[in-house]
């Protein structure tokens, strides 16, 4: 079985697993609930933050000589420092230490650096015992399983779960309550905290300046494992080490908000030097093990850097649609989630890191990230790698050729849509394409936008100049949604043109076809820029268009060209936002109808979908946001493609998003992106419309 297959056999495992997804979602969604919640209530500015994490990592990474600097602190503070090249050099580095201090059993608090390289079965293949004394860490070493989260363990265990696990652990009848589980583990633990010679902990930052090491942990088990054993053994990685204690503090704000929405977790802990524990000094030792394991050439390649910016926090993981369902076994190696596609590919290799396959390109991971780190670009650089060594799947292939089917099906229109209609036609499509059956194809317009556009007024240009970016479904699936906004543009006072442009490219990038993304990039930027030098702005109507113009093609075609399109591209609804007390706006459905009102992935990081939301109102509608704060599950074509890989987990990720529009009041539905329309029209049965087909307007 191909690595694709297993991963399709995985995911099919995964959406049978009584509860795993409930499990799943409740834990990301409280996390994701929290720190909307503490952004809110603290009046945190997430842009400000952003910028400044992403700062502080620059700085620390464009010194090579920084991980020497902290070394030689942590020396001259007595302290003693290993360079471990890989997993092994570090494994028998600590394994020396536990021999020469006769400990056959180690401490060890949560390290996400140790699970990297096995850490805890090279030591027991040596005959050293390793207790996880994280409450989390604990569940799933006495379920032989890896971490699910990177903040939350065993987010996957219900208190059920765990209780049986304990019971059948310590051989005694545990109830499935909280504080009794916890009053066993705590009596379990106690025990080893006390009678350790060797503790082991992992960093959340190593401060060059002093030799300081930073952890943070929410129990308390970190101090007393770094405390009270004789000898204190960090595993740290190069990335982890920043240059100030300012900045340390900023990664551990940044940390604690992101992924828990806490101001910083309970216990924050710093270690200079070893102190004496009871009045005794002697043989009392610190080691610090600085690991590079493929750092140094992720630092090199260019596509890559950017991954050792993570500080660990989880966020891009509550917000990933479909890590929230099949959970971080599935989606993930040892490294889990969407920052672990580029971290497993690096550090365990491009083939372990196939779980590429279930990310669906929504690009929430980058929006949720403290660091601002591209982890969509990332990922479509690892599935480009995947694609050279192993091909592109016929599916991938198909909808990474959207633009050109869609040429097709428009010049051959009405036929085209006809063909697709009988259930013969629908199973050969599936059969050899992989369209799925069940999913509702949009219906092609013979007479594609431009056409439509002779004879329309193209505006004075009183108010300025526009080029309008039509993207594939307004050109050739609903030209007349194009029209509208041209119209709607010209009654504003601009003067419109729609040159003739390629499709965004999303789906390259989707698909792992960086390569043809970045010629696409490069041939609309070279256009568009020529425009914006003569005094035009760029509006589409299309939510990943305008993410393409504005972020995207920043990474695809870089240059001056790129951001002088990006600095001047505009989702459509911000841009006209300003101009509508010119017009008379009026609803096409009835006034006071209550629309529910889907905001696109795309669009939550560039307007947050406030500026259709208050277009709709000010045009007489009653608008209920309807969300779960992340993906519909649509992913573009994602949804498109048929079975496991597809259609089955697309509408897995989008049933709570369905439920809740079928528990609204709204008898319509409304979105800007054309994708997330067929998405929730196939899961609800709601007729869904972007808001330009519900308003009409005028001139005032």
């Amino acid at each position: 079985m191909t690595d694709r297959g297993k991963l399709a056999e995985k995911v099919r495992r995964a959406l049978a697993t009584d509860g795993l997804s409930d499990k799943m979602w409740a834990s990301t969604s409280r996390s994701r609930g929290n720190r909307a919640r503490a952004v809110q209530e603290l009046g945190i500015d997430v842009g400000a933050m952003k910028e400044s994490v992403r700062g502080l990592k620059a700085r620390a990474m464009s010194d090579p000589d920084l991980p020497r600097k902290f070394a030689e602190k942590v020396e001259g503070n007595g302290g003693h420092v290993f360079f471990a090249k890989d997993g092994a050099e570090a494994i028998d580095y600590v394994a020396g230490l536990a021999k020469a201090h006769g400990a056959e059993v180690l401490a060890k608090s949560k390290s996400l650096t140790s699970e990297e390289i096995d850490f805890d079965h090279a030591l027991e293949a040596r005959g050293v015992r390793c207790v996880e004394t994280d409450l989390g860490e604990l569940i799933v070493q006495m379920a032989h399983e890896r971490p699910v989260h990177l903040v939350m363990p065993a987010a996957h265990k219900s208190v059920a779960d765990v209780a049986s696990l304990v019971s059948q652990s310590l051989g005694k009848e545990v109830p499935e309550d909280p504080d009794a589980i916890l009053k066993e583990v705590r009596a379990y633990l106690r025990p080893v905290f006390l009678s350790a010679k060797v503790g082991v902990t992992g960093a959340n930052a190593g401060i060059a300046e002093t030799g300081t090491v930073v952890i943070e942990t929410n129990e308390g088990n970190g101090r007393l494992v770094s405390a009270a054993p004789d000898v204190h053994v960090v595993l740290i990685g190069t990335e982890k080490i920043v240059n100030s204690w300012e900045d340390a503090a900023e990664v551990v704000s940044a940390a604690a908000l992101s992924a828990t929405g806490q101001l910083t977790t309970v216990y924050v802990s710093a270690f200079t030097a070893r102190s004496p524990m009871g009045g005794r000094s002697a043989g009392r030792e610190l080691h610090v093990v600085i690991l590079d394991n493929g750092r140094s050439k992720m630092k090199a390649d260019g596509r890559y850097a950017g991954a050792l910016d993570c500080i660990r926090c989880g966020a891009c993981m509550n917000v990933c649609p479909t890590y929230s369902v099949v959970g971080g076994h599935t989606f993930g190696h040892i490294y889990p989630g969407p920052i672990g596609i580029p971290w497993t590919a690096n550090v365990h290799g491009v083939d372990n890191a196939a779980f590429s396959d279930l990310c669906i390109s929504c690009g929430l991971c980058k929006e949720a990230c403290p660091a601002d780190i591209d982890i969509p670009m990332m990922i479509a650089e690892v599935k480009q790698e995947l694609v050279d060594l192993h091909g592109q799947p016929r599916a991938n292939r198909f909808f990474a050729g959207s633009e050109t089917l869609a040429r097709l099906a428009s010049a051959t229109a009405p036929l085209s849509n006809w063909s697709l209609k009988p259930r013969a036609a629908r199973l050969a499509m599936e059969k050899v394409f992989g369209v799925d059956r069940r999913r509702t194809l949009p219906a092609f317009s013979r007479r594609r936008l431009r056409s439509r556009l002779r004879g329309v007024d193209g505006g004075d240009g009183s108010s300025g100049k526009v080029v309008y970016f039509p993207d594939v479904y307004a050109d050739y699936n609903d030209p007349e949604l194009g029209v509208k906004a041209v119209k709607m543009l010209a009654a504003l006072g601009y003067e419109v043109k729609v040159p003739k442009l390629k499709w965004s490219g999303m789906p390259y990038i989707s698909y792992g076809e960086v390569r043809k993304a970045a010629k696409v990039a490069a041939y609309n930027v070279k256009a568009l820029a020529g425009y914006v030098q003569d005094g035009y702005e760029v509006v589409s109507t299309e939510p990943t268009a305008a993410y393409m113009l504005r972020d995207a093609y920043l990474t695809l075609a870089p240059g001056e060209g790129s951001r002088l399109v990006a600095a001047h591209s505009h989702p459509f609804f911000e841009f006209v936002e300003p101009g509508l007390g010119r017009l008379n706006l009026a609803p096409s459905r009835g006034a006071g109808a209550e629309l529910g009102f889907h905001i696109p992935c795309h669009d939550r990081a560039l307007t947050g979908g406030g500026p259709a939301v208050r277009f709709l109102t000010a045009a007489g509608y009653k608008v209920d946001i309807v969300e779960t704060g992340t993906c519909c599950g649509m992913g573009g074509t994602f949804g498109m493609k048929s079975g496991t890989m597809g259609y089955d987990l697309s509408n897995a990720v989008g049933e709570r998003l369905f439920d809740l529009f079928r528990g609204s009041r709204c008898g319509l539905a409304c979105t800007e992106s054309s994708v997330c329309a067929a998405q929730i029209h196939d899961g609800t049965g709601l007729q869904v419309l972007h808001p330009l087909h519900l308003v009409d307007f005028s001139k005032r």
